[in-house]
């Protein structure tokens, strides 16, 4: 019995050895999966067609105090956001993952250095693993004034808590003045302002406080007390308009856990879009479950997205939703880039998370969720605008070429690192 009990401890103690470096395996096989990703779709969309996107239009409804906006196309979200950037009086904070060195990031470097030269006090956070192909200099044309955080994929705290101190930086708020903010798929660049369909929402009134918390918290952690964005107090408490934010440095990842609540409840109908869809097994069983009681399950994805990887992982889900009673729907008139959900009329989220593991378990993302049906109802008619352009995925998938299966097959096991 002693030895059985000593053979137990150095087991133990053999794990509590190499559990850190397995976690810190993990953590580092993200950015290194993401990045071999990034070079095959440089290799092989070059022959992609870049088409101009449907606009669906701009959508609006009052959800309590808050007047919220919807928004379909770059152009139109983007001259909007300019406008109030150059009326903002206080402050600003952005958070992106993605800010092109082209003509429409050129306004925004732009835009952001006239205000601070009014005296507005700028935070601004951009992704530095996403940007490792823009040069420096272009983020060094902000003013001195301007207060800037390039948020490294791995931090130098990694080694002491692998999970805590890495994390894509995904996420794609502005808030100014704490009186507008605006949270979606988009990111900055020309490309996005003509060439996809995406999804963006803004809200003025107190529904910017979350959005300000949720970038004041990314912010804070990385900067010493005095460099720190102050707290300001909520004008009201939120009942129908809340803040899920991931936040990786505190191990917080709330947004599955709103995804899956809401796709339980389901009763009627749950209509979501995500441009990646590599789900874990509880959310897509979430999914399987709602169809097969009744409810009308539509999935819309992208039928050629801008990763042709995560594109091959996505279809090795499609045969189980197919063979199940989930609507696949395959939207051909451009990249859709947008992460939105609405359920039974009543329940909807806007945000940037999609679903995949990237997403959900490892990236700083946040998604606005909103109960309420008026709001819903503007996200159905953005919805079945986006379905005029879609195919439904029939039985005849079933029957794809054998190679693409055995691809499927043969990628199963990149999908936990996207």
């Amino acid at each position: 019995m002693g030895s059985a009990s000593r053979s137990l401890r150095h087991g133990i103690d053999r794990l509590r050895s190499i559990a850190p470096w397995a976690v810190a395996g993990a953590a580092c096989a993200v950015p290194l999966t993401v990045g071999a990703s990034m070079a095959i779709d440089l290799l092989q969309k070059r022959d992609r067609e870049q088409r101009e996107a449907p606009r669906p239009g701009t959508f609006h409804a009052d959800v309590e105090d808050s007047q919220l906006g919807i928004f379909t196309d770059g152009e139109t979200l983007y001259e909007d956001m300019l406008d109030e950037i150059d009326s903002a009086a206080d402050t600003i904070q952005m958070e992106t993952f993605i800010w092109k060195n082209d003509e429409m990031g050129q306004k925004f470097i732009d835009a952001f250095n006239a205000a601070a030269e009014r005296g507005v006090t700028i935070h601004l956070i951009y992704d530095g693993f996403a940007n490792l192909s823009i040069p420096r200099s272009f983020y060094e044309q902000l003013s001195p004034r301007i207060k800037v955080l390039r948020l490294p994929t791995v931090a130098r705290k990694f080694w002491k808590g692998p999970l805590r101190y890495s994390g894509l930086n995904h996420s794609k708020i502005l808030v100014i003045d704490n009186r507008v903010a605006y949270v979606g798929g988009f990111n900055i660049g020309s490309l996005y302002a003509r060439h996809w369909r995406d999804t963006h929402l803004k809200a003025a009134g107190p529904g910017t406080w979350g959005l300000r918390q949720a970038i004041s918290q990314v912010w804070n952690q990385y900067h010493d007390s005095d460099e720190q964005i102050p707290w300001v107090a909520p004008t009201a408490w939120e009942s129908k308009l809340r803040v899920s934010a991931n936040q990786p440095v505190q191990l917080i990842y709330p947004i599955r856990s709103m995804y899956i609540n809401a796709f339980e409840r389901a009763q009627e109908r749950i209509w979501l879009t995500t441009p990646y869809f590599i789900p874990d097994q509880q959310l897509l069983s979430a999914l399987i479950a709602a169809a097969e009681r009744g409810v009308d399950v539509r999935v819309m994805v992208p039928q050629e997205s801008n990763h042709i990887l995560g594109d091959y992982l996505s279809q090795g889900f499609f045969e189980q939703m197919v063979r199940s009673k989930v609507t696949v729907l395959l939207y051909a008139a451009s990249m859709i880039h947008a992460k939105i959900a609405t359920v039974d009329g009543i329940w909807s989220t806007v945000g940037t998370a999609n679903i995949d593991r990237l997403s959900l378990t490892f990236n700083y993302e946040t998604n606005v969720e909103v109960i309420d049906d008026n709001f819903a109802a503007e996200m159905e008619k953005v919805f079945l605008k986006d379905a005029e352009h879609c195919e439904i995925l029939g039985p005849d998938w079933l029957d794809r070429h054998a190679l693409t299966q055995a691809a499927e097959w043969v990628l199963k096991p990149m999908r936990p690192f996207l």
